[in-house]
């Protein structure tokens, strides 16, 4: 029997669970962030305990910096703009939560970021809406507004980035992806990666060996069809079976392949009315 937890407020445009699972971020249409702590890990309930003003347009995308570097989230808004936030105490306002970095963006918009922790520094990778992806490197792990803007050059031998794969069919390759969703990998010999399109979601299979040219093999395992309207984003949980999508029709779904490989809606998560 599903168990409401917490009860987001209205207006929340996305949402994003920290890596413990008991802290949840959430992005509001008015440009607001929320953070929910469980106060009782046992019990399983959640309340709100910080709201801030992050932009004046809407939040789309939140992300939690990796933990070994504190409480910290990246957002990113309507208008383009990635800024991130920690969560600090000081004497002089005691606990809250701050900026710590306001991304340069020109004239292009931030669509969407990924953090990587490398063995040396933590680093994050932005992609923008004309086309440029650009890497950014901590200085110091223990300032988070001190980020460094990384060149990279490519040689044309070693050192490009070359396609592996193409995750669409014949006739699908004029379709808008709104949202792209890889699955953690723990001891699979291939990945799941997960993509939403006007036409649903796809979950394809990649194989992990790749041919004579470099390629990796690819099969498109199911389409999963429930939304009503775009899927805006799709996150899995840490073991990589479970999908959780979410759009515009303000609706979460649970999607799970049973024992025979296929790929059935496990649960419907509503906003309570």
């Amino acid at each position: 029997m599903d168990k409401c937890i917490l009860t987001l407020d209205k207006g929340t445009r996305c949402t994003a669970w920290n890596y413990s699972g008991q802290r949840l971020a959430a992005g509001l249409v008015d440009g607001s962030l929320v953070i929910y702590d469980s106060t009782d890990p046992a019990s399983s309930t959640f309340i709100s305990t910080s709201r801030f003003k992050v932009q004046e347009s809407s939040i789309l995308k939140v992300v939690w910096v990796p933990p070994e570097y504190g409480d910290a989230v990246a957002c990113i808004t309507a208008d383009g703009t990635l800024s991130l936030w920690e969560e600090v105490t000081e004497d002089t306002e005691g606990h809250h939560w701050k900026l710590c970095k306001c991304f340069d963006r020109n004239t292009s918009q931030v669509l969407d970021i990924q953090f990587g922790d490398a063995q040396t520094c933590l680093k994050l990778v932005a992609a923008y809406s004309d086309g440029q992806i650009k890497i950014y490197e901590l200085l110091d792990t223990l300032e988070l507004e001190k980020w460094q803007l990384q060149v990279w050059e490519f040689d044309l031998d070693h050192q490009r980035w070359l396609p592996v794969a193409e995750l669409s069919l014949p006739e699908d390759k004029t379709d808008q992806v709104s949202a792209v969703a890889w699955a953690p990998n723990i001891g699979r010999p291939y990945e799941l990666i997960a993509v939403a399109t006007q036409k649903g979601i796809s979950i394809w299979h990649l194989g992990s060996n790749p041919d004579a040219d470099g390629r990796l093999s690819a099969q498109k395992l199911a389409t999963l069809s429930g939304h009503d309207s775009e899927v805006w984003e799709m996150e899995w949980d840490m073991s990589g079976t479970t999908l959780a999508t979410t759009g515009s029709d303000g609706v979460v779904r649970l999607w799970q392949s049973n024992l025979n490989g296929v790929w059935h809606e496990q649960a419907v998560l509503t906003p309570a009315s």
